[in-house]
């Protein structure tokens, strides 16, 4: 019986597979990660104490720029609950460039504000907030 032998195995010889690992840039994989790495910290560490309060949260930004509704100014930090809710509804109402009805369109403005404070929110505002809901329901003709 006569055994044969592989071809191209037994050999020392390195493929070309091996060398392709060094192409990009002529490092290797870990080098390249860790040097990409570095330059991003230093990107981040320079403009971040530039600009921290102006670029920290997107919502904030939202509330800013959203096209959805007009709001009057500062209507969140109103201390009544009937107010926010009316001035929801106005604004909601006036409003061309809503997606949904202006019930929805004042309810997810109010529940966004709500979401965006998070925990950061007092007990006693959320429970105003709360309550603008169920003004809101009642100033639509919703079921509470």
């Amino acid at each position: 019986m006569a055994t044969s032998k592989r071809s191209g195995t037994s050999s020392g010889k390195k493929t070309a597979a091996h060398v392709s690992t060094r192409t990009k840039g002529g490092r290797p994989p870990r080098q390249r990660h860790t040097q990409a790495k570095a330059a991003h910290r230093r990107a981040r560490t320079s403009s971040a104490s530039s600009s921290k309060s102006t670029s920290k949260y997107w919502s904030h930004h939202v509330m800013e720029t959203s096209d959805a509704m007009d709001l009057e100014k500062d209507i969140f930090k109103t201390g009544s609950a009937e107010e926010i809710a009316q001035s929801l509804k106005r604004s909601s109402t006036r409003s061309k460039r809503r997606k949904g009805t202006p019930f929805q369109s004042a309810m997810s403005m109010l529940n966004f504000y709500i979401n965006r404070a998070g925990r950061n929110l007092p007990k006693s505002r959320k429970s105003t907030l709360e309550q603008a809901k169920r003004k809101l329901r009642e100033a639509f003709g919703r079921a509470p």
